[in-house]
């Protein structure tokens, strides 16, 4: 199973959302089938399998108070400038809170990444490029 020390290094390489998919795909090569990211305190969950979790907290990360009213506009604007590289990786979380996402899953079987409201709902899914 992958360790803290493997996915602190895939993530160290991370300098905005278009360096997204490379990231992913290390993530598939170490094993990893699921990540969960929670907006409000940053804590990542990584699934080997519904059993095996692996959770980090970041060391620096804002509390951050999720909007009670999501808006897909809100989140699209925000990936997209994510995306392009204009933001990192707290800004777009400071973004996606401002959106109301709770959270987002990004599924490496199915090469998906969902943002969802606290309510559950999904407000945006978006199929990741392969690299």
């Amino acid at each position: 199973m992958f360790t803290k020390e493997d996915i602190h290094a895939a993530t160290s390489r991370i300098k905005s959302g278009s360096d997204f998919p490379q990231f992913i795909q290390e993530l598939k090569e170490m094993g990893v089938i699921r990540n969960d990211v929670y907006v409000s305190n940053g804590l990542s969950a990584y699934f080997a399998s519904e059993e095996e979790v692996l959770q980090i907290s970041p060391e620096e990360y804002p509390d951050l108070v999720i909007s009670v009213e999501p808006s897909v506009e809100k989140l699209k604007h925000a990936l997209k400038i994510h995306q392009t590289g204009e933001t990192g990786f707290i800004s777009f979380c400071e973004h996606a809170a401002d959106a109301g996402v709770e959270k987002w899953i990004t599924d490496l079987k199915d090469m998906t990444c969902t943002y969802y409201d606290t309510a559950g709902n999904e407000l945006v899914k978006e199929k990741i490029s392969a690299t």
